[in-house]
């Protein structure tokens, strides 16, 4: 029988719980992945309780105030508080979503909150996007032309940018991406579904030159195909996009452009 073993360090133990807020009437639990990799412990999981008539509704919330007023040490990512720039995604209650987004209410019993899965991790609730960002810097995210720069814009009907809609969206959170199966096992190759989904964009501007050379880079057993309409990417996203249609045009296109 095949025995594994988990790598050291790996395994998460029971952390810390700290105090109730004093006079506080209504709180909620917060149990929170930390990870120090400095300080050569294992992950653990630390309790907090939050004074839900001192901070707003969302988890983002629950978060900020934990920093302010009962550990510091806590690190996490966020920025616009308004669901637009993607940087406080995390795990929740099982689901990889937008902190900022998610309302405390959502959540029955305790906040579970972990970083995206399947990541290496920087700190805490900060996962390690390099990959994640070299990989939708691969795809050429940005208008490829040939032909001489108009004087004022490059033009496009109503009708093709409304062929946009659904893929311009894209925050590059990496929920969907570290939703996916295929990504946790193949991320060194696979895109993913967000660097896909951008991809998908590029090749539907009327705008853009370099259909045929967009194409060639993603004809790839690894690099697209490793989709398996699994799903997860679509139902994970928090702008409600949907990066499993978005590969499957892909391949569609690469299919009929050999007909």
């Amino acid at each position: 029988m095949a025995q594994l073993t988990l790598p050291k360090n790996s395994k998460i133990t029971e952390g810390k719980t700290w105090p109730r807020p004093a006079k506080a009437r209504a709180t909620r639990e917060y149990r929170i992945y930390r990870w120090n990799p400095e300080d050569g412990r294992n992950p653990r999981i630390d309790t907090y309780y939050v004074d839900t008539d001192d901070c707003g509704p969302m988890v983002l919330d629950g978060l900020i105030w934990i920093k302010n007023n009962v550990d510091a040490t806590l690190t996490f990512r966020r920025s616009c508080r308004e669901g637009i720039c993607g940087s406080c995604a995390m795990n929740i209650d099982g689901t990889n979503t937008l902190a900022c987004t998610k309302a405390m209410s959502d959540v029955k019993g305790p906040l579970r909150i972990y970083p995206l899965p399947h990541m290496a991790v920087v700190k805490d609730l900060v996962p390690d996007l390099t990959n994640f960002y070299a990989q939708h810097a691969s795809i050429e995210p940005w208008l490829r032309t040939i032909s001489p720069t108009p004087r004022q814009e490059w033009r496009q009907s109503h009708d093709d940018r409304q062929k946009l809609d659904g893929l311009y969206e894209c925050i590059l959170c990496a929920c969907c991406s570290t939703a996916c199966p295929s990504y946790w096992w193949n991320s060194d190759r696979f895109l993913g579904p967000a660097a896909l989904l951008q991809a998908q964009r590029w090749l539907l501007d009327s705008r853009d030159e370099a259909t045929g050379e967009r194409l060639d880079n993603l004809e790839d057993p690894f690099r697209l195909y490793r989709c398996h309409t699994i799903m997860n990417c679509t139902k994970a996203c928090p702008k409600h996009l949907n990066p499993a249609k978005a590969i499957a045009d892909i391949k569609r296109t690469l299919v009929e452009r050999q007909v």
